[in-house]
């Protein structure tokens, strides 16, 4: 008997695991459906939740709705990094679709002061932007979208048609293509027939970097403001071209967890955010309750997350009128798991995003001119609050590198920031803006707030945990001169498009010599341009003057054309091309001599040799630190990269290479003792290592580097009592999220070369803080004596990172060891250091021994 009870147990699990819902299991109640239109399982070959969708699939499946209903118009907005469309359906009442333009002009008036207040929005329809899994591996809810869009599609009745006429929705159904393929592709190729709901199976465990990531393994939950992914570039423009009241971004969390809504934890809002925000939030919320309440699943808010950084979805739209809505379900991460609270279905998973999705629907048309009315008076106090602010315009520029502030106004022009050119230079506390550099854009506008978010400096904050970084002030992270304003200049020019200017050919061609300033920031890239054409080229350790009396700085470039091994005119050509598609500005010498330099003859110009470079990749290092990296040489500088996989590493020949970069760790590397050896006699033999982060531990531990980082200081008294239950606040205080500090540089350094301010904003997202080189020679940037720029510290970390060094330079044999305590070139909008590492690649091995730890 028992036995026979055990067998029906037995049964009953595995046919609980492996029975699939159908459309009744998610779809609401008591609606009829529109026959016409075709069910997912009719376009995509199996039930929603039964297997995974894969991008191919949910692209066709949002066509066929497109061709089968008139409520729906599919639009393909761009293409991710492997070439995948990116999709938003604009779902509306066929009545709506007719007058769809008029709309949509309409409703952006909502934003302009100066037309708003004559708008009725009682007859106006909401805009709804809705998004799912921005990250790839949360699955959940771009497999929810399926049914949402098959809902808009095909459902029937009174409720369904009033909500269209009330609301445009602007659907788009996977933010990240390219993710959503990757991880679909793993866990439906290690689906077994009887699921296995244990956590411990392949399915589970992805392999690194996991389906997270873009292409480039970027968080693309992060790159919303700075937008320097084309899936992010088309979503603002979408977001722009309609300005929506409510933005949905469905995501997901750990398997023991629950689900949570937003708002997030009230503390850690914005400042620049409305207060109104957090209560429209809260009532959008009682929605969500109500729907989750009817179905039996359990829910949190108001704490773990929260709505400060504007660079994630749910917080970009807080600062521009609208509401963002963050939804987060425990993930199966697979097709079913174990959990705390018993097997975690993928199917349950979905049916919550998708009431939520209902709910958020059902939300906007509640509250339709609640949303609408406050987002014109968003604008309105936005206009006010610039009216009274002291600051009456912000101007930045780099005189010597025109494409860095260029690059920044791409970022504001794609918000819809208005921006100008300086109508007469200005020299501003000792700084030069050049009218052919400079940019000024004005506060007396309606992304007032937007503008405030992307420039302030903040070092006070409500509390002192933060679910993402604490500051992130564009002009710091380009490393640009700037200036807040208290009188409006005279505006030059209004900027429309951010165009890099082509660099000129000073002093026509040369049969001698050229030259090119070291500022430029492609100047990495023409280097390698000329170095992978066979051409030689040397950098200058010293100033030095051309025979226009033109003075050079130490880290310009030399080509010496005599004894080149290519015709001159293929060095013409690439020079050329240099100007043109780098935008470096090459100047003809015609003589060697100088006497109030060095001559273009001396020793202080050295070879550079062609970087051939490996990045390490693989489990334990962190996919992100490696993709910064990977997309920076790829894409900006295009210089080749090795991705160097951690097992092939420890038995491939490495010396065809001469740079290894070493990107932060999350913890100890896999590299065997013999690969240890190996890489310690390549370094002897001339090798370059580059380091970032805790990745540095590994090289101390190695015995291949000294760089030593400060300790906390041990106290004598015993610490005073503390409430329990304050452990995870005071511990989480102690992170040091994302600031930024200032740090002293050594512009003779090869290092940095290129810098022409002594004073540079380092992005720090860690606590480590390294000591002091006890050599005179070997502190090339180290944080000053009171460093904070704008973010958050603990007092604790803040005592250690005054005048911490955040470069070592070690010698090994002929080789180098170069370690960076912090992240060079951060979510690749941190432009202002990325110099630093280009600068490590091509000149780290001429570095002086003198200067090693």
């Amino acid at each position: 008997m028992r036995l026979i009870y055990i067998s029906f147990l037995l049964c009953f699990v595995l046919t609980s695991v492996r029975s699939q819902p159908d459309l009744s299991y998610y779809l609401p109640e008591g609606i009829s459906y529109n026959p016409s239109i075709p069910t997912p399982q009719s376009i995509i070959g199996h039930q929603v939740g039964e297997w995974h969708i894969t991008h191919d699939r949910l692209v066709n499946y949002m066509k066929a709705l497109d061709a089968a209903s008139d409520r729906i118009s599919l639009q393909v907005t761009g293409y991710s990094h492997e070439a995948r469309p990116l999709l938003l359906l604009t779902i509306t009442s066929p009545e709506n679709h007719r007058n769809l333009e008029s709309i949509r002009q309409q409703h952006i008036q909502l934003s302009d002061p100066n037309a708003s207040t004559s708008l009725d929005t009682k007859k106006m329809p909401a805009v709804f932007y809705q998004g799912y899994s921005i990250h790839g591996n949360e699955a959940s809810g771009v497999n929810a979208a399926l049914l949402m869009a098959y809902y808009y599609a095909a459902a029937e009745g009174k409720e369904i048609e009033t909500y269209l006429q009330n609301t445009v929705v602007l659907f788009d159904p996977c933010y990240n293509p390219d993710g959503v393929q990757r991880f679909s592709s793993w866990v439906n190729s290690r689906k077994s027939q009887l699921i296995s709901i244990d956590p411990n199976d392949t399915e589970h465990n992805e392999a690194w970097p996991g389906g997270r990531f873009n292409h480039y393994w970027f968080d693309l939950n992060r790159d919303w403001l700075v937008a320097q992914h084309p899936e992010s570039q088309a979503r603002a423009v979408s977001f722009h071209s309609w300005k929506p009241n409510v933005l949905t971004d469905h995501h997901e969390m750990g398997t023991n967890a629950s689900f949570f809504f937003q708002p997030g934890v009230p503390s850690r809002m914005h400042p620049l955010t409305p207060e109104k925000n957090l209560e429209l939030t809260r009532k959008i919320g009682t929605f969500h309750a109500k729907a989750l309440d009817n179905i039996g699943s359990y829910y949190y808010t108001q704490e773990g997350f929260d709505d400060f950084y504007y660079g994630k979805g749910s917080t970009f739209p807080d600062v521009q009128g609208a509401i963002g809505i963050l939804f987060e379900q425990a993930s199966s991460r697979g097709h079913a798991q174990e959990s705390i609270n018993g097997p975690l279905r993928f199917p349950f998973t979905i049916r919550n995003q998708f009431v939520t999705s209902l709910s958020s629907l059902k939300a906007v048309n509640e509250m339709r001119e609640e949303l609408l009315n406050y987002q014109r008076q968003f604008y309105k106090d936005a206009i006010s609050e610039a009216a009274k602010d002291v600051n009456k315009a912000i101007l930045f520029g780099a005189p010597k590198d025109k494409a860095k502030a260029t690059l920044l106004t791409e970022i504001l022009l794609r918000h819809q920031i208005q921006v100008y050119k300086l109508a007469a230079n200005q020299t501003i506390n000792g700084k030069l803006y050049d009218v052919e550099s400079a940019y000024i854009v004005p506060m007396n506008q309606t992304q007032y707030k937007l503008i405030k978010g992307a420039f302030e400096k903040r070092t006070q904050f409500k509390d002192s945990l933060f679910y993402d970084i604490s500051s992130w002030t564009l002009p710091l992270a380009f490393n640009l001169d700037y200036e807040e304003l208290k009188t409006m200049p005279t505006l030059g020019a209004k900027v429309t498009q951010a165009i890099i200017e082509k660099g000129k050919r000073v002093g026509g061609k040369s049969t001698y010599a050229y030259v090119m300033e070291p500022n430029g920031y492609f100047l990495p890239r023409a280097m390698y341009r000329l170095l992978s054409n066979g051409i030689r080229i040397k950098v200058s350790n010293e100033p030095f003057y051309n025979n226009e009396n033109k003075k050079f700085e130490r880290g310009s470039i030399l080509l010496q054309v005599s004894g080149q091994d290519k015709n001159p005119d293929f060095i013409e050509f690439l020079l050329d091309e240099i100007t043109s598609k780098d935008g470096i500005d090459v100047y003809a010498c015609n003589t060697g001599l100088d006497y109030k330099g060095v001559s273009l003859g001396s020793s202080s110009f050295t070879p550079i040799r062609k970087p051939e470079i490996a990045l390490l990749v693989g489990d334990g290092i962190s996919p992100t630190d490696v993709g910064e990296i990977w997309h920076l040489l790829d894409t900006r500088y295009q210089i080749p990269v090795t991705l160097l996989p951690m097992d092939v590493l420890n038995r491939a020949n490495i010396s065809k290479y001469n740079t290894l970069i070493m990107p932060a760790s999350y913890g100890n590397l896999s590299i065997s003792e013999n690969t240890r050896e190996k890489i310690k006699s390549w370094t002897q033999a001339g090798g370059t290592i580059i380091a970032f982060e805790n990745a540095l531990t590994w090289l101390n531990n190695a015995g291949l580097a000294k760089f030593e980082m400060k300790k906390d200081e041990e106290k004598k008294d015993a610490p005073k009592p503390k409430p329990y239950a304050d452990i995870e606040e005071n511990s989480g205080a102690q992170e040091t999220s994302g600031a930024i500090f200032e740090a002293n540089a050594d512009l003779t350094n090869p290092l940095l070369y290129g810098y022409g301010n002594n004073k540079i904003p380092v992005f720090k997202g860690n606590n480590l803080y390294m000591e002091k080189s006890k050599n005179a020679y070997g502190n090339p940037l180290v944080f000053t004596a009171n460093p904070l720029m704008s973010g958050y510290i603990s007092k604790q970390n803040y005592a250690k990172i005054k005048e911490a060094s955040v470069i070592g330079i070690g010698t090994l044999g002929q080789g180098r060891i170069i370690g960076f305590t912090d992240n060079l070139c951060f979510r690749a909008f941190w432009f202002g250091s990325n110099k630093i590492l280009a600068n490590a690649i091509f000149f780290g091995n001429g570095l002086s021994s003198a200067s090693s730890r």
